[in-house]
């Protein structure tokens, strides 16, 4: 058996191959095969638009609590400052430089 000898049934398979391309091609390029994409493009999209939804809401809610805990955040700090008003506007010890005596 040498190497160029094809028998008859890989004759046949690549026959069949052939064929089964020539109907594969035709039939992707059929209209059905056309209105079957558009319909599934069309789904994808109905789908995207959904988790566009879902996302919005969920990008809300989340804007909704940082806004109540910025808010909770600035009540605490309002709550733990001096009541007297004597720390307003009042640097802080260590931003005050430190006067030297002379001798």
């Amino acid at each position: 058996m040498s190497i160029f000898s094809i028998s008859k049934t890989h004759a046949a398979l690549v026959g069949i191959g052939a064929l089964l391309g020539a109907v594969g091609i035709k039939a992707v390029t059929s209209d059905a095969a056309k209105r079957l994409a558009v319909q599934g493009v069309a789904a994808g999209i109905r789908v995207k638009a959904g988790y566009e939804d879902i996302v919005e809401q969920a990008k809300a809610e989340v804007d909704d609590i940082v806004a109540e805990a910025e808010y909770l955040n600035s009540e605490m700090a309002a709550d733990d400052a001096c009541c007297c008003g004597c720390c307003v506007d009042e640097p802080a010890v260590a931003d005050k430089p430190v006067e030297q005596k002379a001798e």
